[in-house]
């Protein structure tokens, strides 16, 4: 059989157990990283197609035949500006800010109406009147023309 032997300082050293699991510290970093990254998602895209972009000042927000009879298209302006192209009918051109006035969600076209993601507001093709709430207001107009076939800022 074989005797623990002592080091040459004759004190015997204790081996202490190390922890194989996670530190508290990392759980709770862990954590927090991976809530940020929910949040982060949950402000991210619904699915639908990304905003049309205009290109320059004086470039079309959209052709005409891109904004559908009877609902909506969602574009960018060059300044960066969401803007929601509207036709409740035939020949007749609209544009809303989709920015909500609830809580400033991008509001987007859905189905003849404008919705809001966030809390689910919707409004009008029209005029952008609140239809269901909790958005407080319309959504600001935007003047626009049509020239050769195209949508331009008014």
């Amino acid at each position: 059989m074989l005797e623990p032997s002592l080091p040459p300082n004759g004190m015997i050293c204790l081996m202490t157990a190390i922890a194989s699991g996670p530190s508290r510290r990392s759980v709770i970093v862990g954590t927090g990283i991976g809530a940020c990254a929910l949040g982060l998602a949950a402000c991210g895209s619904t699915g639908s197609e990304p905003a049309a972009v205009q290109e320059s000042a004086d470039a079309p927000l959209a052709p005409v035949a891109d904004v559908p009879v009877g609902g909506a298209l969602a574009v960018t302006t060059v300044d960066g500006l969401d803007l929601l192209l509207t036709q409740p009918v035939e020949g007749e051109f609209r544009a809303f800010s989709a920015t909500c006035t609830h809580q400033g969600c991008t509001v987007l076209p859905d189905d003849g109406e404008l919705r809001c993601p966030c809390h689910a507001s919707t409004f009008a093709l029209e005029d952008a009147a609140v239809l269901s709430g909790p958005a407080p207001e319309a959504l600001a107009s935007i003047p626009v023309v049509v020239e050769s076939g195209d949508v331009y800022l008014g």
